[in-house]
């Protein structure tokens, strides 16, 4: 008899961590990450934001924090190899961590504002895949291969984002990234996805879900007429983490309410 559902899905013994884990989409990730058995460490730029994230585990979830700039690559050279240690292993790395800045004319795009964002988009990106691999590849040549790197992009990676020309270049780079470590990495087990996001309710949109203009130009475009929330994207990262997945690399998975294909 093979494998049940339940068992492809399970993450027991388990460890994961997520790159901007104290709120949003990461914050949602981690909790149906450890809901499905998996020891966790959340990464952030704001203690406080990560303590308030803390206390949305049951007080039983095997969870820490660690304030970590994913741009700064000494830092995240250390805190990786720590967190695989305080986990007990490395199974699944969350590539959340991201900034958007306020939207801009092309015209108008200030070197330094631009520099930020591909700083922490980009950079950051690079530096948690590459540290995440040299420990997973580490372990595959002792004989264990596996692992999952999950990426989060955005649709702007895939279409014209206007007035966020910055934003967009980033992940677009971050799915060009997510793609050449997926056929670098698939030899040790590695498995490689992106995940793109519409439109969902986090604090990096809130200015646009404030504005009914928005509303009425934009959120009416989407199918499913609402913002994405950030807990509905708790059972990909479970999916993608787990051996449900296990023939899974190089995808890039849409979850925007049906509004790239309207």
């Amino acid at each position: 008899m093979g494998p049940t559902v339940n068992s492809m899905f399970s993450l027991d013994g388990k460890s994961a961590l997520v790159t901007g884990g104290g709120s949003g989409i990461g914050l949602g990730m981690a909790l149906a990450l450890s809901e499905a058995g998996a020891r966790v460490t959340l990464w952030g730029r704001n203690a406080d934001r990560l303590a308030r994230a803390r206390e949305r585990f049951p007080s039983s979830a095997r969870v820490w924090t660690d304030v970590v700039d994913v741009s700064d690559a000494t830092a995240v050279a250390d805190r990786m190899g720590a967190a695989a240690d305080q986990m007990d292993g490395l199974d699944t790395v969350v590539v959340n961590a991201g900034t958007a800045g306020a939207p801009c004319r092309i015209t108008d795009v200030d070197e330094h504002g631009h520099r930020r964002i591909q700083a922490t988009n980009v950079d950051g990106a690079l530096w948690t895949i590459r540290e995440a691999s040299t420990i997973m590849v580490a372990r595959a040549r002792r004989g264990v291969p596996g692992g999952s790197i999950i990426t989060v992009a955005s649709l702007a990676a895939i279409e014209g984002a206007g007035r966020h020309a910055s934003y967009g270049a980033s992940k677009g780079a971050l799915l060009a990234m997510s793609n050449a470590a997926a056929v670098e990495l698939a030899r040790y087990g590695i498995r490689v996805n992106a995940v793109l996001p519409g439109w969902i309710a986090t604090e990096m949109t809130a200015s646009q879900q404030e504005a009914e203009e928005f509303e009425t130009h934009v959120i009416s475009r989407v199918p499913l007429r609402r913002w994405g929330r950030p807990e509905e994207f708790g059972a990909v990262a479970v999916f993608l983490a787990s051996d449900a997945s296990s023939y899974q690399t190089g995808s890039r998975i849409v979850i925007d309410g049906g509004y790239s294909i309207f």
